[in-house]
């Protein structure tokens, strides 16, 4: 009987790195039926995060969502890879929330509704404070044309830089600045009793985030 080798082969010694975004992407368009599953994996909490803080309702966040996704594996062979594939996903799940709501009035949400998903996207231990303030916010932001929206929820909420946003919604760097502008200052006299609040600082993301390929 032969005994086993001494030694790991080399295979085990160095297992093969992770793949990137990209060539998931690239094996997903040449046939790879796992590929495309593990984009979304990766990215599903985060693309969830911007499509309920975009539309406010559970719900129609997670249709948003699923829509992009199919939108994305439909049309993966659109990527030219000018920008990072969490970019052009961000866009597409971007670009679904707009249409959504475009085509109708997204309708109320519940508090205990908010408050699930708000536990389910956000890794910040919740606190009542902090779930009465999400809820304001959120109510608030549905008073804003959808461009100002979808630019402070980028950039205010989840972090993105100027230049990230501008990316993802496809206009110059000025153009979120100034729908942020907008937004805020329409948003400041509705959320003024909340200046003050110490928990008002930790219902956005951390800041400074990048999109990058896996």
């Amino acid at each position: 009987m032969n005994s086993p080798p001494e030694n790991p082969s080399e295979a085990d010694q160095n297992p093969r790195p992770e793949r990137s975004d990209a060539e998931l992407l690239t094996s997903h368009i040449n046939g790879d039926p796992h590929a495309f599953s593990e984009i979304v994996k990766r990215h599903r909490d985060r693309m969830w995060a911007v499509a309920l803080r975009t539309l406010g309702d559970p719900d129609e966040a997670a249709d948003a969502v699923q829509d992009a996704f199919v939108s994305a594996y439909r049309k993966a062979e659109s990527f030219r890879g000018e920008a990072a594939v969490t970019t052009w996903l961000h866009r597409i799940v971007v670009n679904a929330c707009l249409d959504r709501m475009r085509r109708k009035s997204v309708r109320p949400v519940a508090d205990d509704e908010l408050i699930e998903a708000a536990e389910r996207d956000t890794p910040i231990p919740d606190h009542t404070g902090e779930r009465e303030v999400s809820m304001e916010v959120t109510a608030a932001l549905r008073v804003l044309p959808t461009d100002q929206r979808a630019a402070l929820v980028l950039v205010d909420m989840m972090g993105y830089s100027v230049e990230d946003a501008a990316q993802v919604l496809q206009v110059p760097s000025g153009t979120v600045k100034s729908r942020c502008a907008r937004g805020r200052a329409k948003l400041a006299p509705i959320l003024s009793h909340l200046r003050n609040r110490s928990d008002l600082s930790r219902v956005s993301s951390a800041k400074g985030v990048e999109l990058r390929d896996g």
